[in-house]
Order: C-alpha cells, then sequence, then structure tokens
C-alpha cells in the first residue's frame, strides 16, 4: 500500500500538476476600424436605458409586459438554470465524496467449511465514513471541465440578454408596425368617405343629367379602391396586432390612430467604434465564452493521456459482535489507491483531442461571423438611418406637390377647362403620397430601432453578468 501510494506521488510530481488547456488569446477583430456609413465620432457611445430610448408610455407597458410574459424569454431563463446547475454538477465532481456507512452480516458456516470442522455461526459488524473512487485532479481534467462549464454557463446568460435585447426590439418594430396600419388606415378611411360624397354628389348629378355616367363611373372606380385599400389594411392590422400580442404574451389593445404628423419619435444614437461592440453586445459575448469553453474542453481531453489515480478509504469500527461495535479495540480502517492509465484504446483519446480541437477551431470561426454580423446590422441600421432621412423629406415634398395637383386638377374640372379623368389621376396619386410617406416614417423608426438593438441595447441589460456563478 506504500509502495502504490509513493508511485502515486511519485507521478504526480514527474508529470507535472497542472491545467493542459492551451492559454487562450482573443482572436483579432475580423472586420474594419469604422463603419462603412459616417458615424459620430464619440469613441465611448451606447445606448441609453430602454425607458429613455422609447418613451411613448403604451410602448413601456407593453414591452415590460413582454418581459414579464414571453415565453422565448422564459425559456431562455430556463436554459441558463440548467447550464448553472451542469457547472455545479462539474465543481462538485472535483471535490472529494464523504459518506457514512454501516453494515451487518450474520451467517452459519456448515462443519465442511469452518476451519475448526464444527458447524459454527459467525458475525460480523461495522460502522464508518469513506471515500469511494476521489479522483485527485493532478493533471487539470477536473479543472478544465469546470472551467468548460462555467463558461457554457456564462454563455447561455449572455444569449438571455441577447434575447432580452432582440425582444425589445421586436416589441418596438411590431408597436410601430401596427401604428402604421392605424395611421394608414385612418387616411383610407378618411379618403373614402370623401370618395362617398363625391360619388353621391355626381350620382344625382347624372340623375338629372348635369354629367355623364362615365364620370360616374370613374367616381364609383374611385370609391371602389378606397374601399379596397382600407379592407386590405385593416387585415394587415390584425396581423400584425397578433404578432404583437404573441410577443408580449398577452392581448393587446387597439391604439389610437395616430395624425399623419404626429409619428413616435427616437433619441439620435451615436455608433461609436465597432471595437467597443466586444464588450457590449451580448451574442458576441456569448460567442466569446463558446470560444472560452471550447478552449478548456481542450485541456481536458489532454489531461486524458496522463493516469487516472482514484483513492478510496474508510474509517470506522468492525467487530463480530453488535455488542461490541464501539467497544475499545474495535477501530478499523482501509486505504486503496489505484492508478489507470489504458495501453491501447483504438486511438479514441487522439480523436477525442482532435474533436475538441476542431470544435475550438469551429467556436473561433462562430465567433469572428458573429462580429462580423453584428458590424453589418450597425452598418445597415446607419446607412438605413441617413438614406430614409432623405427621402422622408422627399415624401413630404412630393404629397405637398401631389395635393396641389389634385386641388388644381379639381378647379379645372369644375371650371370645364379639364376632364374628370384629370382628378381620378390626381387623387389616385394623392392617395399613394400620402400611404408612402408613413411607409417611410414607419422605416425611419425601424432603423432606429435596429440601431438600437446592433448597438447592444439596454446597458443595463448588458451588464447584468453574473459575477460568482456559484450555485
Amino acid at each position: 500500500m506504500r509502495s502504490i501510494s509513493a508511485a502515486a506521488l511519485a507521478c504526480a510530481l514527474l508529470a507535472g500538476c497542472g491545467v493542459q488547456a492551451p492559454r487562450y488569446t482573443r482572436p483579432p477583430l475580423p472586420v474594419t476600424d469604422h463603419y462603412p456609413m459616417p458615424a459620430s465620432p464619440r469613441d465611448a457611445a451606447a445606448p441609453p436605458e430602454w425607458r429613455a430610448y422609447f418613451a411613448a408610455p403604451a410602448l413601456q407597458a407593453l414591452i415590460a409586459q413582454a418581459l414579464e410574459n414571453n415565453r422565448d424569454l422564459r425559456i431562455a431563463a430556463l436554459r441558463v438554470e440548467q447550464a448553472r446547475a451542469a457547472y455545479g454538477i462539474e465543481r462538485a465532481a472535483a471535490l472529494p465524496l464523504l459518506a457514512a456507512q454501516a453494515s451487518g452480516l450474520r451467517q452459519r458456516l456448515p462443519a465442511d467449511l469452518s476451519p475448526t470442522g464444527r458447524a459454527a455461526v459467525a458475525g460480523q459488524y461495522q460502522a464508518g465514513a469513506g471515500v469511494a473512487g476521489w479522483e485527485p485532479d493532478f493533471w487539470g481534467r477536473l479543472a478544465s471541465l469546470r472551467d468548460a462549464a462555467r463558461e457554457n454557463y456564462l454563455a447561455s446568460d449572455a444569449a438571455r440578454r441577447a434575447v432580452t435585447i432582440e425582444l425589445i426590439a421586436q416589441v418596438a418594430e411590431a408597436y410601430f408596425e401596427v401604428r402604421e396600419m392605424e395611421q394608414r388606415i385612418a387616411l383610407a378611411q378618411r379618403t373614402l368617405a370623401t370618395r362617398r360624397e363625391s360619388y353621391r354628389i355626381f350620382d344625382r348629378r347624372a340623375a338629372v343629367g348635369a354629367t355623364s355616367r362615365l364620370n360616374v363611373a370613374q367616381v364609383e372606380t374611385l370609391l371602389l379602391q378606397a374601399q379596397a385599400l382600407a379592407a386590405q389594411l385593416q387585415q394587415e392590422r390584425d396581423v400584425k396586432r397578433h404578432a404583437l400580442q404573441l410577443l408580449v404574451g398577452a392581448p393587446v389593445a387597439p391604439a389610437p390612430p395616430a395624425a399623419d404628423d404626429d409619428g413616435d419619435s427616437l433619441p439620435p444614437l451615436a455608433a461609436g467604434l465597432p471595437s467597443a461592440l466586444l464588450e457590449r453586445r451580448a451574442d458576441i459575448i456569448a460567442a466569446e465564452h463558446q470560444l472560452k469553453a471550447a478552449n478548456a474542453d481542450i485541456g481536458a481531453a489532454r489531461a486524458a493521456f496522463f493516469p487516472q489515480v482514484s483513492l478510496t478509504g474508510s474509517l470506522g469500527t468492525a467487530s463480530a459482535e453488535f455488542g461490541n461495535l464501539f467497544a475499545a479495540g474495535s477501530g478499523a480502517w482501509s486505504f486503496t489507491p489505484a492508478i489507470t492509465l489504458p495501453l491501447f484504446d483504438g486511438g479514441r483519446r487522439q480523436a477525442n483531442l482532435t474533436l475538441a480541437e476542431a470544435r475550438r477551431d469551429s467556436a473561433v470561426a462562430n465567433y469572428e461571423k458573429t462580429i462580423q454580423g453584428a458590424f453589418r446590422d450597425v452598418g445597415d441600421a446607419l446607412s438605413a438611418r441617413a438614406w430614409l432621412g432623405d427621402q422622408v423629406a422627399v415624401a413630404q415634398r412630393a404629397l405637398r406637390v401631389q395635393r396641389e395637383r389634385a386641388r388644381l386638377s379639381q378647379l379645372r374640372f369644375d371650371s370645364g377647362a379639364a376632364p374628370f379623368l384629370d382628378v381620378l389621376d390626381a387623387q389616385r396619386d394623392l392617395l399613394t403620397a400620402e400611404q408612402q410617406l408613413v411607409q417611410l416614417r414607419r422605416a425611419q423608426l425601424s432603423a432606429g430601432v435596429a440601431l438600437y438593438a446592433a448597438l447592444g441595447g439596454d446597458p443595463l441589460i448588458a451588464a447584468a453578468n453574473p459575477s460568482s456563478p456559484n450555485p
């Protein structure tokens, strides 16, 4: 027993203690140091807290309700708990399992089996505490598994924060889409009421011979166009409202329609530098933790090449009679160290190490891809914010022109200087211009929402990194 213990100690000293995982180094930034679109020169730019950015009370209530009820967010939180429990299991694996035990045995030996040649009844009783199969982590295998589990836990928590930011952005986007549909429906209903009145007037004129039935048909065409558009917009409004209800996790009350010039506004955001995304975007943080976990798995695979030492021991009392179990001189102990080193495994350990290294390389590629995707998200949002502002300005000017054109066409028709076909075309173009302006305003708000999410979202949510993941 002493020689085995000495051999185990010698192996530990010769092989050297310590974690076998390669030293982690963050991969270089796989993107340029500037965005493709001009951005704010400020380096330290971060989105504000979501209540400060989305100031509309109705939208704030919906976001708060979604954070409370959304099932995707609940699933993400439960995944964090699963990863936390898995980390606790790996952390406990490095500690010895101390257990108390007691046993009793009473048996009769026949004469031909008894050492005395006579039948005898014998007993054996013992009680104590011991350690079974404890593995001293000489080469860091258990430490590497623990580190991998911890990084997976942190990755799952970062993924939960990414889901939270995405949920806030999705609720805001769905809210603005519903608001857009309400505004477009209000415009369509207003146009529909005007065209109903025009159709009534022209129908009465035709009845007394003051106008032709062709003009009545043309006015009815405008009326039917407005009716079809109103029905189509209401269908789309219901679909978008159902999508919002799914995100919120509860029924959503209809919002009062806003006026054309009463669009929700979002404060401007400074993009900062791409390198800041590494510390701000939760999905990038999650990808880096996954990379660190894959790096730690390599250490566990390398440690499998070294001998595995296990220790088993117990300390207690033993006696042939139950009454003498705790009597003086009944003390008993045992100690059983063991060393295991597979001599032939068909290349299993080498294949496991190769697999761990391949997974690490895959995690590096995924980390770089996540950064590139984040860079693109910010670039797209900056581009949309810049060019949609110009498009809204052009659409506002076009709407003013179309209103003036419709007014002049109506005056020319009333004076007999132009056919009603001119009025028909002008009113069609006016309705299209009104609808297009509302769509562009909503797209501009969507660009603000996309930029908010692309830059990492709420800093309070993004900074909610647990400092101590110990269960």
